[in-house]
């Protein structure tokens, strides 16, 4: 089958690692999983990451890469994939916090191929009113921002969030959901051009990297790490919170404890989401209306072009790849 596959990860030059084509083998029947013939499929940050040898597990290349998409599975169904393999029991009712935690494009075959094989518990229902080309963009980034602004910032509707990096997948995510549940969404981002957009999704306010706000936050979401972490913790009121979904300048901010402690200010990880509320999102995403922002679509057989822009920077949202 036609897939795309990170054969080996070349820092300097990324996208030498790739190889796209036919001839892949097919995923093989297991017991207890379903094969889904993917009809499209996000791109993701971790894509390019893998082929640029960061955080690369041992003996996991060759892979194909991909984690999020939607499809159509063995018997007709039409479902998005859940790329978090794990044992909710294990993790304490959480997929994600399982010991023995697997994920699609790194212990597993990834979605970017024209099918993939995942445990049924992973398949999530697509609702009938959200397109294929939507639907690959939630299990991902959009999916990560949920769990960011309702389960982990501590924000109620109507709390001032302030999101760093506001023009990726992500950010667009956050800026799009807090909008539709009554936040005061704020966006920070690095392009004139993405700031103004950025407004046309529903910013109440734009501000460039390190600007002074016109007043603290109630939380900040952070994606972006070493480069806005001092900016992120100025940036909230006494006893506001940190979410930190990622790092993609670097883990290894100055930490500055004395800001927090006497700030008492909160800092808290997350990772992707439930299966259980990639559902909700779906849902969520089906009452309101809210779509994610896709930047383009592209056939599989141009994801070269994809990669490329991910890694110059130059996308809004999300790009879609469609099998």
């Amino acid at each position: 089958m036609y897939a795309v596959v990170a054969e080996r990860s070349v820092p300097d030059d990324p996208l030498s690692g790739l190889r796209t084509g036919g001839g892949w083998p097919e995923p093989r029947p297991r017991e207890g999983w379903s094969t889904v013939s993917v009809r499209a499929a996000a791109l993701n940050h971790h894509d390019l990451w893998t082929l640029l040898g960061v955080a690369v597990l041992p003996g996991q290349l060759p892979v194909v890469l991909g984690s999020d998409a939607a499809g159509v599975d063995e018997d007709g169904n039409e479902v998005m994939i859940y790329p978090v393999i794990g044992d909710p029991l294990a993790g304490g009712g959480d997929e994600t916090r399982d010991p023995g935690v697997q994920f699609l494009s790194v212990q597993q075959p990834g979605t970017l191929a024209e099918k993939v094989s995942v445990p049924r518990r992973c398949l999530v229902p697509k609702p009938a009113g959200i397109s294929f080309t939507d639907a690959a963009c939630l299990p991902g980034a959009w999916l990560t921002a949920y769990r960011m602004l309702f389960e982990k910032s501590g924000a109620e509707p109507g709390s001032t969030v302030l999101v760093q990096g506001a023009g990726g997948g992500v950010g667009t995510a956050l800026v799009s959901l807090g909008r539709a549940a009554g936040y005061r969404m704020w966006a920070v981002s690095r392009s004139a051009d993405k700031r103004r957009r950025l407004e046309e999704l529903g910013a109440e306010a734009v501000f460039a990297p390190g600007a002074r706000l016109p007043q603290r936050v109630d939380a900040v979401m952070d994606t972006v790490g070493e480069a806005t972490w001092a900016h992120s913790l100025k940036a909230l009121r006494t006893g506001g919170r940190l979410v930190v979904s990622g790092a993609t300048t670097g883990g290894f901010p100055p930490a500055d404890l004395g800001r927090i402690f006497a700030n008492q200010l909160s800092v808290v990880g997350s990772t992707m989401g439930t299966a259980e509320q990639l559902a909700r999102l779906a849902a969520f995403c089906t009452r309101t209306g809210v779509r994610p922002v896709v930047d383009r679509v592209l056939p599989l057989s141009e994801v070269r072009e994809g990669l490329a822009a991910l890694h110059s920077g130059e996308v809004f949202g999300k790009i879609v790849l469609t099998v």
